[in-house]
């Protein structure tokens, strides 16, 4: 193949903020940047048709190219600017363009670029342990690093899995989750995930995983919706079932996320989690608090477990820990869940290239000191009921049936009848969400995500810097392409 210099035009300037936003020429290769994505570039959960040529049979739309970012703003290779409304992928908790952070990587790199931490260790993935078991809640002392949260999740069901072996129950293998709860893409998360188009083309997956009803009170029995505690009770009670089901002496882990992302984030009802937790001590099962999502200032603490007052015997994280600006993930574990691993000839078999990396641990490092710094689990805690009240004035929609989530994380429900909560069929959800939501979201200057992972729902997860000012401006964006959403369907 024959290459040629990189052709970059001058960059505009962007009008609101007044930086400079680059507009990309060529690629090294010398094809314009959105050819190249369409030819080579694979995007993840992506529907390449929408940019395939209609000569070809496809759409004929152009892959969206997002060369620059500042705190919650983003821009686009033409210098359009959009609000940033789910932090990249639910990860950008302190914004973009924090040089700091930057630098940092930069710093550690001209040290000591990489290292393993197979049988050794360096001091930024010490430091990194170290920090992170002084804000994981209980005995969780014990920091096992991965490169990202689906990584997490399949080492924390491997070791519940090791763990009864060495500890004389070797029956104990299965895994309880919740229906259209999201955990991750590798075999073994794809299992504990509860939603089936997601896994249907990857059958027979790692057998074990069974799944209990979720806790989203809008769709709760009709009988239980005016009584969240003892909806909480019921769900919870479904979990207890389950390991009756299966036997106690098969089920080794329940995973739980704090707020359930997919399905459009449903919040614990009262006492859910308490009664979890009993469940859990009564059968010897292990309790997986999936915070890939709700760690790090998400909810307004570091780890999401505490405003819910429940200590889990395990901990799976990532996204926020580094803001986005470096991949790392990582399983906290009990001292318990260590003890075996203590003595004779006895390891954990499991582990990965990147994990707990140098660059990775310390920009993780520079970002949890910009967390206390500008206390930002604070500033969430006490912007969230803002947030959540700006959202809430989109009710009087026809076409918004519900409002809910915690902290920074939202969901907002769509249904075809507000009356009697009807939702859509999958051929209106089809057009609601990627014939119009989606386009439209995007063109009013709002990143976020219409999705249709259970009943259709518009998703927000912005950085945590953000205030009253951007609440009004996301709300009356959402309200702008809200208003006429029904006619589309």
């Amino acid at each position: 193949m024959t290459t040629t210099a990189q052709t970059v035009t001058e960059p505009t300037t962007d009008q609101s903020s007044g930086q400079p936003t680059p507009e990309l020429g060529l690629t090294p290769a010398g094809t314009p940047y959105a050819d190249a994505a369409r030819e080579h570039l694979w995007g993840h959960f992506t529907r390449h048709s929408v940019y395939e040529p209609v000569a070809s049979g496809g759409q004929g739309g152009s892959m969206p190219v997002i060369v620059r970012g500042e705190g919650h703003l983003i821009w686009d290779d033409r210098g359009k600017e959009y609000i940033d409304g789910l932090a990249g992928l639910f990860t950008v908790q302190v914004g973009h363009g924090r040089v700091e952070l930057a630098e940092a990587a930069m710093k550690q790199a001209s040290t000591l670029a990489y290292f393993p931490i197979w049988s050794y260790a360096h001091p930024r993935a010490i430091e990194l342990a170290e920090r992170l078991a002084a804000y994981a809640p209980g005995d969780l002392n014990r920091v096992f690093f991965t490169t990202g949260g689906g990584e997490a999740v399949e080492t924390a069901w491997k070791l519940a899995k090791q763990y009864f072996k060495l500890t004389g129950k070797p029956t104990k293998h299965k895994v309880i989750s919740r229906s259209v709860a999201y955990h991750g893409t590798p075999q073994g998360a794809l299992s504990i995930t509860g939603i089936p188009a997601a896994k249907a083309m990857f059958e027979p997956l790692v057998p074990g995983g069974h799944k209990v009803p979720n806790t989203n009170l809008y769709r709760a029995p009709e009988h239980l919706r005016d009584d969240p505690k003892a909806f909480g009770r019921w769900a919870a009670d479904r979990i207890a079932e389950a390991i009756e089901f299966e036997g106690p002496d098969t089920v080794a882990a329940v995973f739980l996320e704090p707020v359930q992302n997919s399905g459009g984030c449903f919040p614990p009802p009262p006492g859910y989690f308490e009664r979890v937790r009993e469940i859990c001590d009564q059968y010897d099962v292990l309790l997986v608090s999936d915070e890939v999502i709700c760690a790090f200032g998400r909810i307004g603490s570091m780890f999401a477990c505490d405003e819910f007052n429940y200590v889990p015997d395990m901990i799976t994280c990532a996204k926020g820990m580094t803001s986005g600006y470096s991949p790392i993930g990582a399983l906290i574990a009990s001292d318990r869940l260590f003890e075996p691993f203590r003595h004779g000839t006895t390891s954990f078999s499991h582990g990965f290239t990147f994990g707990g990396h140098p660059v990775s641990a310390a920009v993780a490092m520079a970002n949890l000191d910009i967390f206390e710094r500008e206390g930002l689990n604070q500033h969430v805690r006490e912007n969230a009921p803002k947030f959540r009240a700006s959202l809430e004035t989109l009710l009087d929609l026809p076409i918004v049936g519900d409002v809910r989530g915690e902290g920074y994380f939202y969901g907002i429900e769509l249904v075809a009848d507000k009356q009697t909560r009807e939702t859509f069929d999958d051929d209106q959800a089809e057009r609601l969400l990627r014939g119009y939501l989606s386009k439209a979201l995007f063109d009013a200057g709002l990143y976020c995500r219409a999705d249709d992972r259970g009943d259709p729902v518009v998703q927000l997860s912005p950085p945590l810097t953000i205030g009253e000012p951007e609440f009004a401006d996301i709300t009356s964006r959402l309200r702008s392409v809200l208003e006429g959403a029904l006619e589309h369907v």
